[in-house]
């Protein structure tokens, strides 16, 4: 008998074990400072050197690039380890499912990676942490090395449109689940929050985890309210063959 397709849809609150604080929780980073949304707005990033100057500030002190994998992302690659057929789609950008073993082929990151940078004029691509370095040395809004463009991190910026072929992937991924399983996000954010409707519209076991509620949570067979390093690990046992 085959096994059952597992989607995971990530947000912030996997990580939050890991040291990295989530954004719209009671205690998220925007909850707290309204003004911080601002240095992840891409108008403001693109046309405001102030901003720009201000979020490399925050991304050499921001902690995502040292953070470790949790209990909750290693159970995920427990999971896939067992041989049982699992994606994972993420709306975070920290790499840390990844980082834990799960391969990159199956994992869809919705938003990006900051652990890149682009430019926005050529393009061109390079590891974050060579950027952070040169801010270290003291360059304020480091340039692209290859044709002096503006340098953002290669993440989805509040005002910019997820790569349609990404989000395809998570829609066709969605679409052909058995088990969905929405873990640490508030299911706020379209599109990627439409995705917790879909895979209800096509009968996979809609699985929600989060502190808080969530505007899915009447159609879920199951919504799960305790922390998430426990209760993930817990959930993902039962599906081991």
């Amino acid at each position: 008998m085959d096994q059952p397709l597992v989607a995971i849809l990530s947000g912030a609150g996997i990580s939050t074990d890991s040291g990295i604080p989530d954004y719209r929780g009671p205690a998220g980073v925007w909850t707290r400072d309204p003004e911080a949304q601002k240095l992840v707005t891409f108008e403001y990033y693109m046309n405001d050197p102030d901003i720009r100057r201000r979020s490399w500030q925050l991304r050499r002190k921001n902690r995502t690039l040292q953070a470790e994998p949790n209990a909750a992302h290693r159970a995920v690659v427990e999971l896939e380890r067992s041989g049982v057929p699992v994606r994972v789609i993420t709306q975070n950008v920290d790499g840390l499912h990844q980082r834990a073993g799960m391969p990159t082929r199956k994992v869809v990151e919705l938003h990006g990676t900051a652990r890149s940078v682009v430019c926005m004029t050529c393009r061109a691509r390079s590891d974050m942490a060579q950027a952070l370095a040169r801010v270290e040395a003291g360059e304020a809004d480091p340039d692209c090395v290859e044709c002096g463009g503006i340098l953002k991190s290669a993440t989805v910026m509040f005002g910019e449109s997820l790569d349609p072929d990404v989000l395809t992937e998570a829609v066709a991924i969605t679409k052909a689940c058995d088990v969905f399983i929405a873990v640490g996000t508030s299911l706020q954010v379209q599109p990627a929050a439409g995705l917790a409707g879909i895979a209800a519209d096509h009968d996979a076991r809609l699985v929600i985890v989060n502190a808080e509620p969530t505007p899915y949570d009447d159609i879920a067979d199951e919504v799960v309210r305790e922390p998430i390093g426990t209760a993930l690990p817990r959930l993902l046992g039962q599906l081991v063959p």
